[in-house]
């Protein structure tokens, strides 16, 4: 066998020449955990190179992703289709190498890391998944999901709040499938750590819960390989493995320094590594009896090999289970979904006009759904019942039993919106969480990754604007509806009606990236829709309600503010007006509809009013002529949501008088 210091040089000299090639990157992280990724994925790390997606594979999270020639060493040396060239190619214009670890980019890449904590936090999104799927799936002979979930992390992940978030709930929930990796070397980019960051961290994760195994020689392959051993034999609890490493091992002048966690070394630096290491090899190369001993590919597939004959056996013996575990995996909605959409949609429509509010409206059509979509994992940041997030088809997870389909994840909004990152990186499940539309700035780093990486998450937010009334402008959203709409790659809907939040589901369901669901707590508009009008639903704005000929005036609202729009309207006819009402449920998408449909719609040219409780500026790019929106541009107040309503003019009396103006 290929001595292990070798083996973890191969890791070092990768790294410390392409990040001196580069001139830009990360060494220290991977020059000092080289050891412990060495023993962790040459002797523990269960994963196929040859099919990176395998169901089964061990999930393994380099949270401190700055750090990530560490995995891209380990993909390259591995065998992942990661060349060398590859690798000279770090953090350069569409490589596959860039600068941070990205989802979707990088094969071997489980989940987007770098900003600290998130990935520790999705890794134990995976683990929760690995142990639903399990006692979902596996039969008495037939383990088919069992596998573990590693994950790497620094001091900066210890010290971000959304890693204590998911830890402390890690424990509680009893993940013992999860194995996480300290990587103490007590420096961060400022310098030594003892003077911001003085915990002891394995009496912290102690008292959360967890297995510690602490004190270990990071560089002592022996002790690494003896705690991970260790760590897998945990029946009820996570592991956390505290191992104290030097940053930058190797460099003679410049390890356990902060100078060598975000710089190349430098050419004189990287001359001494090589002698102080025994590395006699030019830059780039990797002597071919230590890539021999990194090579997992026939290894990997033999696992692989296994399994399927096992899952041969599985499918044998339960079929209907295969089949639903291999329809999740594949993404693919059951099949009867888009009959059970229609059979909600005639349900809607027969009901006509009904007074509730939006939030209830999505609970009854998520209520329904689920039952059809059993792959939904619901949950809430400890405001189930006032988002009504929890429906009748709801069951709780609870540490010894998670059949159930609906997680209480406490007061920790971020924890709770990375977490469902790693759900749905892993597969097998569709997460949907939620939280006041205000907390959302919580957890929107999350949400922003979600949607960079493209993920099947549903963000459900209620209590959406002024009208949360006396709590105040502490918890009454301004702002946010902007911000989330904002950010690339989201699908913000806020449903005004029952079709309108069932069309809201049914996409979120059905998209391949992220969605957010604002339903507000009070009631939305009475009315009832026509057959026609879950098309123009469906393309994120349609006309709800038309004059009889050429409109006068366009009055644009969404959610609760339709109520006024169409109150408006009524008004504006009383006086002889010919009135169009337009709801835009869903902005980012009616945004992206050609513009001869937008024009079919908002009738460009016409005076507008678009009314919504929220900031204002987002609808100026829809006005194509005279117009105005009305909207929330401060902070609220405490008192009845209908007092504050008046307060700031977002009322039908002002629609009414704005469009009236615009027609002098």
């Amino acid at each position: 066998m290929t001595d292990r210091r070798l083996l973890a040089n191969a890791i070092r000299f990768l790294t410390v020449d392409v990040v001196q090639e580069a001139k830009t990157g990360h060494p220290g992280t991977a020059m000092g955990m080289a050891d412990i990724a060495e023993v962790l994925w040459n002797d523990f790390l269960r994963h196929n190179p040859g099919n990176p997606r395998w169901i089964n594979r061990d999930r393994f999270v380099q949270s401190n992703g700055h750090g990530s020639m560490l995995i891209y060493s380990l993909l390259h040396l591995s065998g992942y289709d990661l060349t060398l060239q590859d690798l000279k190619d770090h953090r350069k214009l569409h490589s596959k190498t860039p600068g941070h670890p990205e989802y979707g980019v990088t094969a071997g890449v489980e989940t987007t890391t770098g900003p600290l904590g998130q990935g520790f936090a999705s890794a134990v999104g995976m683990a929760l998944a690995e142990k639903k799927l399990a006692q979902e799936f596996n039969r008495d002979g037939f383990d088919v999901i069992d596998h573990f979930t590693y994950v790497f992390a620094g001091d900066g992940c210890m010290m971000e709040g959304v890693a204590q978030e998911a830890a402390s709930l890690a424990g509680t929930l009893k993940l013992s499938k999860l194995i996480a990796v300290y990587d103490d070397n007590r420096i961060s980019i400022d310098g030594e750590t003892h003077g911001w960051f003085a915990d002891d961290t394995a009496a912290r994760f102690r008292a959360l819960g967890w297995n510690v195994i602490a004190d270990v020689d990071g560089h002592d392959a022996a002790a690494v390989a003896a705690a991970f051993a260790l760590a897998r034999r945990s029946a009820d609890r996570p592991t956390m493995i505290c191992c104290r490493t030097i940053i930058g091992y190797g460099a003679p002048t410049k390890q356990g320094k902060e100078e060598v966690h975000g710089s190349p070394l430098g050419p004189e630096e990287v001359a001494r590594t090589r002698v102080h290491l025994g590395w006699p090899h030019e830059a780039f190369v990797v002597p071919d009896e230590v890539r021999k001993g990194w090579d997992a590919r026939q290894r990997g597939a033999e696992a692989e090999k296994a399994w399927n004959a096992g899952f041969a056996a599985y499918k044998a013996a339960h079929p209907a289970l295969a089949a639903e575990l291999e329809r999740r995996f594949a993404g693919a909605l059951p099949a009867d979904f888009e009959a059970v959409v229609a059979s909600e949609a005639e349900r809607i429509l027969a009901g006509g006009a009904v007074k509730q509010p939006i939030r209830k409206a999505s609970n009854r059509v998520l209520g329904n759904l689920i039952k059809a979509v059993p792959e939904m994992i619901g949950g809430s940041a400890d405001v189930s019942q006032s988002t009504l997030a929890w429906t009748g088809a709801s069951r709780s997870l609870t540490p010894d039993d998670v059949s159930g389909n609906f997680v209480h994840y406490g007061v920790r909004e971020f924890g709770m919106s990375a977490m469902m990152n790693g759900m749905a990186a892993h597969g097998g499940l569709i997460p949907y969480g939620s939280s006041y539309l205000v907390f959302s700035d919580y957890s929107r780093n999350a949400v922003r990754l979600s949607a960079l990486m493209g993920l099947k998450v549903i963000f459900l937010y209620t209590h959406d604007s002024i009208g949360v009334g006396e709590d105040g402008p502490t918890h009454q959203p301004c702002e946010q509806l902007v911000a989330l709409r904002a950010i690339p790659n989201m699908s913000l809907w806020r449903p005004g009606s029952e079709l309108e939040a069932l069309a809201a589901w049914e996409s979120a369901l059905k998209r391949e990236g992220p969605s957010v669901i604002v339903a507000a707590r009070q009631d939305g508009a009475v009315f009832a829709h026509e057959a026609g009008d879950l098309e123009g639903i469906r393309r994120g704005g349609y006309v709800l309600k038309d004059a009889a000929g050429k409109p006068d005036v366009v009055l644009v609202a969404t959610g609760s503010e339709v109520a006024l729009a169409l109150e408006a309207a009524a008004t504006l006819e009383g006086k002889g007006r010919a009135v169009r009402v337009v709801s835009i449920p869903n902005a980012n998408l009616f945004a992206r509809q050609d513009g001869a449909y937008q024009n079919g719609v908002l009738a460009f040219g016409t005076p507008t009013v678009f009314v919504e409780a929220g900031s204002t500026f987002y609808w100026y790019q829809f006005l194509k002529g005279p117009g105005t929106v009305i909207g929330v541009d401060r902070f609220g107040e405490s008192a009845p949501g209908p007092e504050v309503y008046r307060l700031l003019g977002v009322t039908a009396e002002r629609v009414a008088s704005e469009a009236e103006a615009l027609l002098r």
